[in-house]
């Protein structure tokens, strides 16, 4: 039987935030050109070590972080969540919406020196739009897209899509980078081998050694936009000559090797080490991602006991978000308590239709659902990546919980790595598939009923777990397609609703972390995905 020690249950605290999209209003620094930098090396500590560079295949936040280092993209959002030109120059939409036109700005050119011509844009957005969620959704109501000149290409849809330009800068899940053409031909479900980009850093993969580190060095044949940077948007002016991505799972050595001036960044220290490295007159924290974190427990639709739906609503007789909160150990002025929202609390989006449990648990509620559902005592396997602080923590109090409601846990431990690949598994639990698993999104992943990938509901066309439900998805689908805010916030709470009938995924808990950084490292700004253009290192 699964247990572990919770602490004790503190005080509640909301955060307060304003804003959309996952960033907040940022100081503007003007761009220049690419090339004034200190020499120096930034040692950086990110969420997970990188073990796959693709970031069509994979929709690990890892391959997106190494994609923001080595791509850029067409429209990027700001700090009030925008979409901005990028890559592009301009563009224009015909008065029904219906035809877009794309013009590239000059001066884009590969790490290998070859310019980056429409046709490049246009193979790129092929290729993510046969995996990700957004892409397939263009996809799905493109009519062409069509390459005019080296810089014009034209996407002509079939039935109304009003988000065309936010799809072209979908940040995260199978983030929109553009590619080579030679490279973008690569069919979808085979990864590429070869990091040529366009962005502010180069990559080689024979200096990669994963499970060590990655190293980026600056493009010097980068030519950033003229606008201050903003959010993922406007001018990328590398200042610093490399970025070391360190391999550290273990959070009190990275900790220490932060203190000790080792390293200059981690991304997400752990919880119980906030406190001492906020004492140490060397190190600074900052929110990184303002909105913060959700904790989303995936459900395999397909394999007993939660393919019933009567079995998916017990859990939420089962599992309270401030357990999960208290037991990865954030603190209260990290919270934001009571949550249900499958658009995050603390945005324009968030909404609490339909919203029932992730409270005070009703084991008894729970049991009689189980029952309900035929669950006979069989194993529930609950995949746990410990190299991951926040999802071994949550994962155990969620385990710990379900095991004390009836449920026969199995709890297998893994990397995070490993589990990104068990997940796809579609076998039985006990021939090597899985339950559930836990995964911690920002407000990149799940802003909309669009961008929300473990929203989709489309079964064998879904991400792992497969769920199936035909009025969930006519529900996004009416979202996306309608262009007056006042009906689509009609719709988005529609979708909140029906979403908590299904139970595609669980929204556990909702928190905000702290990055750490060394006092000498000037520039970095709450941007959610960690990027490094504009950060200086002083000696």
């Amino acid at each position: 039987m699964i247990r572990i020690s919770l602490p004790g249950r503190r005080g509640l605290a909301r955060l307060a935030v304003a804003a959309t999209l996952g960033a907040a209003t940022l100081s503007a620094t003007p761009a220049s050109a690419q090339g004034q930098n200190s020499g120096q090396a930034l040692r950086v500590v990110l969420i997970n070590d990188l073990t796959a560079i693709d970031p069509v295949l994979s929709q690990a936040a890892f391959v997106r972080n190494h994609g923001f280092f080595v791509y850029d993209q067409l429209f990027a959002f700001d700090s009030e969540g925008k979409a901005k030109p990028q890559m592009v120059d301009s563009y224009t939409a015909s008065p029904d919406g219906m035809r877009y036109s794309f013009t590239l700005r000059d001066g884009l050119a590969f790490h290998d020196g070859q310019p980056v011509r429409a046709a490049d844009a246009v193979a790129s957005i092929k290729r993510w739009g046969q995996r990700d969620i957004v892409g397939r959704a263009l996809t799905a109501a493109t009519a062409s897209m069509d390459v005019v000149d080296d810089k014009t290409f034209t996407i002509t849809l079939s039935r109304p899509f009003a988000l065309v330009v936010e799809a072209l800068a979908r940040p995260t899940g199978s983030a929109l980078f553009v590619m080579p053409e030679r490279v973008a031909k690569t069919p979808a479900n085979v990864a590429i081998t070869d990091p040529t980009g366009s962005g502010p850093f180069t990559f080689s993969t024979s200096d990669w050694r994963a499970g060590d580190r990655a190293i980026y060095r600056r493009n010097p044949a980068y030519r950033p936009r003229n606008e201050p940077a903003d959010g993922l948007a406007g001018g990328k002016v590398v200042q610093v000559e490399t970025v070391e991505w360190l391999a550290m799972p273990d959070p009190a050595t990275a900790a220490a090797a932060l203190q000790n001036g080792e390293i200059d960044f981690i991304e997400q220290p752990s919880p119980d080490v906030v406190s001492t490295l906020e004492r140490n007159r060397q190190v600074r924290t900052m929110a990184y991602n303002p909105v913060g974190f959700q904790v989303w427990l995936r459900l395999n639709h397909t394999q007993p006991p939660f393919n019933d739906p009567r079995a998916r609503q017990a859990l939420l007789h089962i599992i309270n978000q401030q357990d999960v909160l208290d037991g990865m150990g954030v603190r209260p002025s990290e919270q934001i308590a009571n949550c249900p929202a499958f658009f995050f609390c603390g945005t324009p989006l968030e909404s609490r239709a339909g919203a029932t449990g992730l409270g005070k648990p009703d084991l008894d509620r729970a049991r009689a659902l189980l029952k309900e559902a035929g669950y006979n005592g069989g194993k529930v396997v609950f995949l746990n990546a410990t190299d991951s602080p926040l999802n071994n923590a949550s994962t155990l109090v969620m385990a710990d919980a379900m095991q004390r409601a009836g449920l026969n846990m199995d709890v297998p431990s893994m990397d995070w790595g490993t589990l990104t690949q068990r997940r796809n598994r579609r076998e039985a639990p006990e021939a090597g598939g899985w339950n559930l698993f836990v995964t911690v999104a920002n407000v990149l992943d799940g802003q909309n009923p669009l961008t929300n990938q473990y929203l989709a509901s489309t079964g064998d066309a879904a991400p792992a777990g497969w769920p199936k439900d035909e009025e969930l998805e006519a529900l996004r689908r009416a979202w996306w397609e309608e262009s007056d805010p006042a009906k689509r916030q009609t719709i988005l709470d529609q979708v909140q609703a029906r979403a908590f009938q299904v139970l595609p995924y669980i929204p556990a808990a909702q928190f905000r972390t702290l990055a750490a950084y060394r006092s000498n490292v000037e520039g970095l700004r709450p941007t959610t995905v960690p990027v490094f253009w504009g950060v200086t290192k002083k000696q």
